[in-house]
């Protein structure tokens, strides 16, 4: 039997300035390792106790470095990377009806998909994102292209009222989503949820299948809801409901709904998504371009909502950086609410790893560095002249620090990007693919 003081030998151990656990709350930890199994965290404790406790096969020393959870990005159309700036400086159904949806008419397949997904995650990873919750068509393929580069994902079913060219009919969609879902079944990194584009492009008989099946097959729904004022009178005017009154009378107000947006909302809703478990992906940087609204974040906060945050598409963004949007909700949550402590950086921090882990249902594996969850990390160098003086470790990752200054992502127990070089990725060959697409989008 091993003496309990022979050193047990490990795959990695990373030895960091700071680690910031995110659960216990606003928690920094100094002069702190965290040691990995295979993909798990076995033991976070001081750099001298984990030396003399293990033999780690890689040891990884980060002097000036805060290791952090793994970002998670709880909103995304990622294949849309490859529309990147193509329609700026439009209001949200002028963008969509006139610019977005014909230029995907055009191009939209297995491989625009792919390709926009590879450059997705190339950009995801150098900014210390290690989750994305998906939404685009062509499920099977993003789902594929996410396990081949092992990034973790949520992969949306799409459903929606008119033929793509992904599926023609409303059977076929949800034909094609049990499909897609049974291929991921069990899948270490890939899971799923139905992603109904929103209640303006989607029936009751639809949202009615969705709402059955979802509890059958255990997922999330990933929706966009109360996206713009537009969309709340369209529908009055329709069904003389608000669209969450309308989801509220489907059964869908529940804590499998990850509701996106959010930008209108009376108290009252409010106060039934804390009820129901509901999760709000608050997508501030997104919203403000398109002028759609200021989602109330910290009222949704102080009502006990659990709170996200997404990057939504680079089409209306138009990045995927996770730093940045933290700064913007931290920032316009305080101008909106009229209060300078609302949504103060712990709580951004925390709403962009463990509430986004929570809203699609990863809380148990993903989200904090916590002892038996999964080894999603990433480093952040702050011995940059701009992250200088260093008083308080999460203000200065939230409002001074940049996505550049990440050096380090693990996914899994395994290094995705190793001092800024992205690993098994070829960073020339996405570039090429991504300059002929735009080439071919051009010339329509």
């Amino acid at each position: 039997m091993m003496s309990p003081t022979t050193p047990q030998p490990v795959d990695l151990m990373i030895e960091a300035r700071w680690v910031v656990p995110v659960e216990p709350h606003a928690v920094v930890l100094e002069d702190h390792a965290v040691v990995v199994q295979g993909d798990r965290i076995v033991a976070l404790l001081p750099i001298a106790e984990a030396r003399a406790a293990y033999v780690p096969r890689e040891r990884i020393e980060l002097g000036e470095h805060a290791l952090i959870p793994g970002l998670v990005n709880a909103h995304t159309h990622n294949p849309m990377t490859l529309l990147r700036g193509l329609a700026d400086d439009l209001p949200l159904m002028v963008w969509l009806q006139q610019h977005i949806w014909p230029a995907e008419a055009k191009v939209i397949g297995p491989e625009f998909v792919r390709d926009g997904v590879e450059l997705a995650v190339a950009e995801m990873l150098r900014g210390g994102t290690t989750c994305a919750n998906e939404n685009y068509f062509f499920p099977d393929v993003i789902g594929a292209t996410y396990r081949k580069l092992g990034f973790r994902a949520v992969v949306g079913l799409p459903v929606i009222e008119f033929p793509t060219a992904w599926a023609r009919s409303q059977d076929e969609y949800f034909e094609r989503a049990g499909e897609v879902h049974d291929s991921f079944r069990g899948d270490g990194l890939v899971s799923t949820a139905f992603a109904p584009h929103a209640p303006y492009t989607v029936s009751d008989e639809s949202f009615e299948r969705i709402r059955m099946l979802a509890d059958q097959l255990d997922i999330p729904v990933h929706l966009h809801t109360h996206e713009t004022a537009h969309e709340v009178e369209e529908e009055k005017k329709k069904s003389g409901l608000r669209p969450f009154q309308r989801l509220q009378k489907l059964g869908l107000v529940n804590d499998r709904l990850i509701a996106v947006h959010m930008t209108q909302l009376t108290d009252g809703e409010i106060a039934a998504c804390a009820e129901a478990g509901v999760s709000v992906v608050h997508c501030p940087e997104s919203n403000l371009k398109l002028a759609s609204g200021f989602c109330p974040a910290e009222k949704l906060r102080q009502a006990g909502v659990n709170v996200a945050l997404g990057t939504d598409g680079c089409a209306s963004n138009n990045d995927l950086d996770m730093f940045g949007e933290m700064r913007t909700a931290a920032l316009l949550a305080k101008a909106v609410a009229g209060d300078a402590a609302a949504f103060d950086a712990a709580f951004a921090l925390r709403a962009a790893t463990f509430n986004g882990a929570k809203a699609i249902g990863l809380e148990a594996k993903i989200g904090s560095i916590e002892i038996g969850k999964q080894a999603d990390f990433a480093a952040v160098r702050l011995s940059d002249l701009e992250t200088q003086p260093m008083f308080h470790v999460i203000s200065q990752l939230v409002y001074a620090t940049g996505r550049h200054q990440v050096s380090d992502v693990w996914i899994a127990g395994k290094r995705k990007l190793a001092e800024r070089v992205l690993i098994d990725m070829d960073t020339d060959a996405i570039l090429a693919r991504t300059r002929a697409w735009r080439e071919r989008i051009v010339a329509g």
